[in-house]
């Protein structure tokens, strides 16, 4: 003891945490564990200089002449006891204080306050923690250890002692960092409510948000979101996970039951346990009870106390060790925030369900299932319901509230019969249980709280927004608020009650305008409230106009550069173009014939849009609905409407009607005298003639809109007239005419820098190479560019003619594998057209593949399926096509006579329409039939082919094919 230091000193007070426990847990052998642990400690202490004072039990008492010794000698302790290998597997865990000070020296050792304050901090740590004092603190924090720093924890009031002192934590480069709060007088334990239930899905969310909490620059994160997102479950599984990194404790403040203001700070001083009192501000104490503290408050519904924002700003500021986690339908818009928007729950898509493994996972349907067992036991996930249980959560827009709303339905109902109720949704969603608030006990009240939050200004404009549907760009909604009398701050607040959301962008769309969107389930509470309002008519009239204007905006501009960027656009919008003309055709204005009018001009618009991006049924939809009642509407309008009809038509393959319809819009152009409209109309019959197979009478009135948009000089129409004549000289096997009408339309197109135009004229630029000379080193840069291109517009019969295209290229190089992927990406395009003509080409196209990779009764089963859909389209060119291919096909598989009856019956056809075999054919067909003549002989051959030449069409479709494998007719399905 003469040797011992005297005078300022440093104390290190060890304990081993758990030590009873390791004791029954090893026995006998914990006699060696303890005298491992001691050797440990020992050696670090003198490695650093310090002198044991006592030991007694599994507790060391040492002291230091030099506080960095100490320090040294605690960090190089936790790091031996880490690395150690003790037995059977345990862990041993020591608890470390240090205190500097002037301890008296006696003969058994040291006494005074000091050594008991360095016994108090040793006794407020946790196992494999050290805690200094500020004195210790002061003294080493200009010494750097290696792989050492320090952390302020805050004031703590020790046992025996009544002022707070200031604590430090030693933290050590690759072990725990983060403790439980300390055992001191002041700290409490976590004041979380248990959840009543797991919480389902939500991982990505409660990392990002933890981590968002120990950056050191975030103090204060809101969880915001529309009613019944799951916000204060998701903030007490962050707060879980964050148990180890707030050692002053993390505190629970439902502020649920209150909605004033000044409420707020009593209800948290409440829950830290302040008791009333009038001595002293009730800030000053909250304050001084949180101050230099490892805290999280976790302030949850924030939404009806806003008013509150600026104490709990305050309190950040007073509060260094402070952090709060808000959970809010609206931002507190103070400095420190970070807002993270609580999004739905993952969806899954119901028209690509994946295995059923898979979709149990989604966490939408995880929390359906799971809420569903708790009703019914014995419900199962199972292939017969899944896609009915996708769709419910889809309607439901993945809320969590909703989801579980809908799950407590399922004790009566079947998925099927859910679903088929979910026309209206809040009405359904009722009967929660009975101990959450009665605002989350049906949808209706959740969002009903969110809206009678709203000052009045507000209330309207969700109320109008509500006409919109999916999501909408910002500039529509600024052009409601002109006329609501709304302003962009109301925007911001109900994006910031989160009652309206920004839409998502992908990084390519990071330039474009935003978009916002409501869910469903609060679009059909707002609408509601507008019909209830009697606003409904004159917002969703004001839609309507909106959206005319729009569109009759971009029709111009899909003439040239800003083909691609209008129609993206008017795809974002197609939603709301369809509710638009919903609600214009809507059985209340049967007989309007305004409304109808705004129809009509509106789907005279849209008709670029429908074509090049695949819509075609649906708009003729409409537009039959709005003809047929628009008795009363101006012949200027009507003529425009019924012209866009007959296109539609013709692409339906209906050319009798859609020459009805061009002839009667014809009339009403030229008693208009519309030069245009005329030559538009001209076009139209053109196309239906052309056909119909009349090629004569459809190059005369090609020419001559050709000649009135000369006249007119209208480019664009001037372009499009030469490009429909190369189709059809193309027909005739006019390859040279053809080429020269492609050419010059190309030379148009790119001066108007029509991309769409520029493909097209392209794509049949290599196809009159192709078919005339079976060239293909020219004809595949020139369909290469001419599909980047349909890409980029997004052109369905544009992708589907080019893949179509390169299919037959590769197939003439011998590569059946890439013909065979681009013939069926055509027939997919066609498909989802519904396009009959281009199935029926690309089915006989896709038949010539499979019969040269030798699979020929699939290939039979093609031929015989485009063949059926040609004679009943009545389309000969087609059906020639067909027959020509079968031919062969029929003579290998052991009927020759066969084969020269379809060559017969092909070639009839042909003569009869004027449109020759394409040369690139010739080679291998007259090949084909070269080796049949002989097979047959010369009479026998020519007698039965003249036989084919008088069989009726209606006889081309051969008897009953050989049956198909199952995978095949998977083949032909898909």
């Amino acid at each position: 003891m003469l040797d011992f230091p005297t005078g300022t000193i440093t104390l290190l007070f060890t304990d081993i945490e758990g030590s009873t426990r390791l004791l029954r847990q090893l026995g006998d052998e914990y006699s060696e564990l303890l005298t491992s642990c001691r050797t440990l400690l020992r050696n670090a202490v003198q490695e650093q200089h310090g002198y044991e004072v006592d030991t007694q039990g599994d507790a060391i008492f040492a002291v230091f002449a030099r506080a960095n010794d100490a320090l040294s000698a605690a960090t190089a302790a936790q790091r031996a006891l880490a690395a150690y290998a003790w037995p059977q597997g345990v862990q041993v865990r020591v608890r470390m204080g240090l205190h500097t000070g002037e301890p008296a020296r006696v003969a058994e050792g040291y006494v005074g306050l000091d050594v008991h304050r360095a016994a108090r901090i040793m006794s407020a740590a946790h196992g494999g923690q050290v805690l200094l004092s500020r004195t210790t603190r002061d003294l080493v924090v200009n010494d750097e250890i290696e792989g050492v720093s320090l952390r302020d924890l805050g004031e703590y009031r020790l046992k025996d002692f009544e002022q707070a002192a200031s604590l430090y934590q030693v933290v050590i480069a690759g072990l725990p960092a983060d403790f439980p709060p300390l055992k001191t007088l002041d700290s409490r334990a976590d004041i979380l409510p248990v959840p009543p239930t797991a919480l389902v899905g939500r991982e990505d969310e409660v990392a990002h948000v933890g981590a968002l909490l120990r950056r050191d620059d975030v103090r204060l994160v809101t969880l915001s979101g529309p009613g019944g997102t799951g916000k204060s479950r998701l903030s007490l599984q962050v707060a879980a996970k964050l148990r180890g990194a707030f050692t002053g404790g993390i505190f629970f403040v439902s502020l649920a039951p209150i909605t004033d203001p000044m409420l707020v700070l009593p209800v948290i001083a409440q829950v830290l346990g302040i008791r009333d009192g009038i001595e002293r501000d009730l800030m000053a104490r909250v304050v001084e009870t949180l101050q230099r503290r490892a805290v999280l408050l976790v302030l949850d519904n924030f939404e009806q106390v806003i008013g509150a924002a600026e104490q709990v700003g305050d309190l950040l500021a007073s509060c260094q060790g402070l952090k709060i986690l808000v959970t809010s339908r609206e931002v507190l818009h103070v400095r420190a925030e970070y807002e993270f928007a609580v999004p739905p729950l993952e969806l899954p898509d119901p028209a690509h369900l994946p295995a059923l493994e898979e979709l149990a996972s989604c966490s939408s349907v995880a929390l359906f299932v799971q809420r569903v067992q708790a009703v019914k036991p014995e419900f199962r996930l199972t292939t017969a319901n899944a896609r009915e249980i996708a769709e419910i959560c889809v309607r439901l827009d993945g809320l969590p509230l909703a989801i579980e709303l809908a799950a407590a339905r399922m004790k009566l109902l079947s998925p099927q019969a859910l679903l088929a109720r979910m026309g209206k949704r809040l009405a359904l969603l009722t009967g929660g249980a009975r101990d959450v608030p009665a605002r989350q006990q049906t949808l209706r009240n959740t969002i009903s709280w969110s809206y009678h939050l709203l000052n009045e200004q507000e209330q309207r404009l969700f109320r109008w927004l509500s006409v919109f549907v999916g999501s909408c760009a910002l500039s529509c909604v600024e052009a409601m608020c002109t006329r609501t009398g709304n302003d962009m701050d109301d925007i911001t607040s109900l994006v910031d009650k989160s009652l309206l959301r920004p839409g998502e962008q992908t990084e390519e769309e990071s330039g474009e305008e935003p978009r916002l969107l409501m869910l469903e389930t609060i679009r059909e509470y707002g609408l509601e409230m507008l019909t209830t309002s009697g606003e409904a008519t004159e917002a969703r009239q004001w839609h309507a106009e909106h959206f005319l204007q729009l569109t009759e905006e971009a029709v111009p501009a899909l003439d040239g550069p800003l083909l691609t960027a209008w129609l993206n656009r008017l795809e974002q919008e197609h939603d709301n173009l369809r509710a638009a003309l919903h609600w214009l055709l809507s059985t209340e204005f049967e007989t309007d014939a305004s409304q109808v009018a705004l129809a009509l001009r509106l789907a005279a618009a849209l008709e670029r849009f429908w074509v090049v991006r695949g819509y075609r049924n649906e708009g003729l939809t409409f537009l039959e609905r709005a003809l047929r009642e628009s008795a009363g509407v101006a012949p200027a309008v009507r003529a425009k409407a019924l012209l866009v009809a007959a296109r539609l038509t013709s692409m339906q393959s209906d050319y009798e009607r859609s020459k009805e319809l061009a002839q009667e819009s014809l009339a009403l152009f030229r008693e208009l005298q519309d030069k245009r409209g005329i030559a538009l109309s001209l076009n139209r019959l053109g196309i239906a003639a052309w056909r119909q197979a009349d090629f004569a009478t459809a190059r005369v009135l090609m020419e001559e809109d050709l000649a009135l948009y000369r006249e007119l000089e209208n480019p664009d129409r001037i372009a499009w007239s030469l490009f429909a004549l190369g189709l059809l000289n193309i027909k005739q096997g006019e390859y040279a005419r053809a080429a020269a009408s492609f050419q010059e339309s190309l030379a148009l197109f790119r001066k108007l820098a029509n991309k769409r135009g520029i493909a097209a004229s392209l794509t049949q630029t290599a196809a009159t190479l192709f078919l005339s000379q079976g060239e293909q080193t020219m004809v595949y840069p020139l369909l290469s560019q001419g599909l980047a291109l349909d890409r980029e517009v997004g052109d369905k019969e544009g992708m589907a003619v080019t893949s179509l295209l390169l299919g037959s290229v590769a197939l003439k190089q011998g590569d059946f594998a890439t013909a065979r992927t681009r013939i069926e990406e055509a027939l997919r395009l066609y498909r989802e057209m519904g396009y009959q003509e281009g199935i029926a080409e690309a089915l006989a196209l896709l038949g010539k593949v499979e019969t040269a990779r030798g699979d020929l009764p699939y290939a039979s089963t093609l031929y015989e399926e485009s063949i059926a859909m040609a004679r009943e389209l009545n389309q000969r060119e087609l059906l020639a096509i067909g027959l020509e291919r079968l031919a062969p096909l029929r003579a290998v598989q052991g009927d020759p006579a066969q084969a020269a009856r379809l060559w017969g019956l092909a070639e009839a056809l042909r003569e009869a329409l004027g449109a020759p075999l394409p040369p690139v054919e010739r080679t291998d067909y007259d090949a084909a039939v070269a080796a049949v003549r002989h097979q047959l002989g010369e009479q026998v051959f020519v007698s039965t082919w003249q036989e084919g030449r008088l069989l009726p069409v209606d006889q081309a479709l051969p008897g009953a094919a050989t049956p198909l494998s199952p995978q095949q007719k998977r083949q032909i399905v898909s």
